[in-house]
């Protein structure tokens, strides 16, 4: 005599809700808000007001000087959280404007993007969910760790950029380029949900990357010199 089995399937249904119950996390209200770095953060307050175009630096007569100014408007949006958030010299992602961690917790793995059953496109997808609150854009990753901007100086960071040991080997008309036009670094002008996004616009960011550079790519100094 055979017996009757009872197969238990989980609905599709239900399979869709828990991944978006753990995506769902990222910058939500009410998701659990992890020990934050800095309240408010001083960067989005630096971020206040409009990003100057270039043209606004003419006024230095002083090159050097002139290509270090031109880096600190840079910086306005390189260190903010939309920027810092994926630029963590640690394993975990920052989210909101108080750069909490990650949540769920994730780690980056050891391409950056995430370790298998985890990875950042799990949820991050190319675009941003708007109902489920989860940013994307197009290649979703954490910056690499000699990459970190999180927690630096405008100098740090601007030596940082200037070294191809320490930014993926690109030249300056390569990172101009990158932050000009890449997809990923966009996403901070439209971050989604209630974020804040950083200030200006790509294009500017890229016109005062290229100014930057026409003028000697000069790092601020680490400390203003007292007067």
């Amino acid at each position: 005599m055979r017996q009757n089995r009872r197969v238990t399937r989980t609905a599709p249904w239900l399979l869709f809700a828990v991944a978006s119950a753990a995506c769902s996390g990222h910058g939500s209200p009410a998701a659990r808000p992890g020990p934050e770095v800095g309240t408010p953060p001083a960067e989005l307050v630096a971020a206040t007001g409009p990003l100057r175009a270039p043209a606004d630096f003419t006024g230095i007569a002083d090159r050097t000087a002139r290509s270090r100014a031109l880096f600190g408007e840079m910086a306005r949006v390189l260190m903010h959280p939309r920027c810092v958030n994926c630029h963590p010299a640690d394993d975990s992602p920052r989210q909101r404007d108080a750069r909490a961690l990650h949540d769920p917790p994730v780690t980056r793995g050891p391409y950056d993007s995430g370790v298998p059953g985890m990875l950042c496109t799990t949820c991050h997808q190319d675009r941003n969910a708007e109902l489920a609150r989860v940013p994307g854009a197009p290649g979703w990753r954490l910056a690499p760790k000699a990459a970190a901007w999180l927690g630096h100086s405008p100098a740090e960071i601007c030596a940082q950029l200037s070294d191809r040991a320490r930014n993926g080997g690109r030249t300056l008309a390569q990172i101009q380029d990158h932050l000009a036009h890449d997809a990923i670094v966009g996403w901070g002008w439209a971050p989604g949900a209630d974020r804040v996004p950083a200030p200006g616009t790509q294009a500017l960011l890229g016109e005062l990357a290229q100014a930057w550079i026409d003028t000697g790519a000069a790092c601020p100094p680490e400390r203003e010199p007292s007067e």
